[in-house]
């Protein structure tokens, strides 16, 4: 198929382009002037552009079969941009929609599905409207992603945990640390998004999450005991997270777990990656990691 792919050179969408293109796709990355040297390859064209152009946008998802969302301005102009690509894109009509959402819009949950309530967080509240618009949209192929937190190759939120300050020999947390979770790995995450395309029906919501919910204090320890502190780790206060992160740090706290079964059932998906606590265990996230 021919696939119009957004985020192409950042941490998800470098993934999914890599996938697609393995999976025998074509792929037009719509890439920012700055990023474009950065995607290369064979079945890859790069069209020079922004998200917020909706009249690109329109005709590169009139001219696609499938258009794959990854992008976010990921700031305060997120929810007004990826609303205008999003009716860019209904507006070219492509064949399928393969729309990236997030899990944090569920809420805390001990087992989380795809039927769980919407109770997001400040961060993420405004993305529940635009996912209904884009998946009540007649005559196209509309899916839904939601990932987890998202990590692999030394990089992603996990990163936050390793390079925590120290205090007094101990790895100071992310909020208590009793918080745990759901996780996947970026290239299983990626695989993901392929079985999608290729099988997933119109209207579809899969989370995005390997089975894997580790604590925050778990994570905290092995990335302890691999910087050497013997697994010392020290308790922040849930506020003083959120004042020194502001409305990310209060997702950060959201305790969440999920099993991602409706993915493996429906589609076929199968994560295989070595969990979050392995890679940070193994020294996966000792160097400087690929950009998130």
């Amino acid at each position: 198929m021919k696939i119009f792919l957004t985020g192409a050179t950042g941490y998800i969408g470098s993934a999914v382009r890599s996938a697609l293109i393995a999976g025998g796709h074509s792929v037009t990355a719509l890439v920012r002037a700055e990023s474009a040297g950065r995607v290369t390859g064979d079945g890859l064209d790069v069209m020079i552009g922004d998200m917020r152009d909706a009249a690109l946008v329109r005709d590169l998802a009139a001219t696609s079969d499938a258009v794959i969302h990854t992008a976010s301005p990921g700031d305060a102009s997120s929810a007004a941009a990826e609303a205008e690509f999003a009716d860019a894109v209904l507006a070219g009509r492509p064949k399928a929609f393969i729309r990236t959402g997030g899990v944090w819009v569920h809420g805390a949950g001990a087992d989380i599905t795809e039927e769980t309530p919407i109770a997001a967080p400040a961060l993420v509240a405004w993305r529940d409207e635009i996912d209904k618009r884009v998946l009540g949209a007649s005559g196209i192929r509309s899916v839904l992603i939601e990932p987890g937190i998202v990590y692999g190759h030394g990089a992603g939120i996990a990163r936050m945990v390793v390079s925590a300050p120290q205090v007094d020999g101990a790895l100071q947390l992310i909020g208590d640390g009793r918080q745990h979770w759901t996780t996947v790995h970026v290239d299983d995450l990626a695989a993901l998004y392929v079985l999608a395309l290729e099988k997933g029906d119109a209207g579809s919501v899969f989370l995005g999450v390997g089975g894997e919910n580790p604590t925050v204090r778990e994570l905290g320890e092995a990335a302890s005991r691999r910087l050497g502190l013997g697994g010392r780790v020290v308790p922040e206060e849930p506020s003083e997270t959120v004042a020194r992160l502001g409305d990310f740090g209060a997702a950060l706290l959201v305790d969440q777990q999920a099993s991602g079964e409706k993915a493996r059932r429906v589609l076929g998906w199968k994560p295989e990656r070595a969990s979050l606590l392995a890679e940070i265990a193994a020294g996966g996230y000792d160097g400087g990691g690929r950009s998130a």
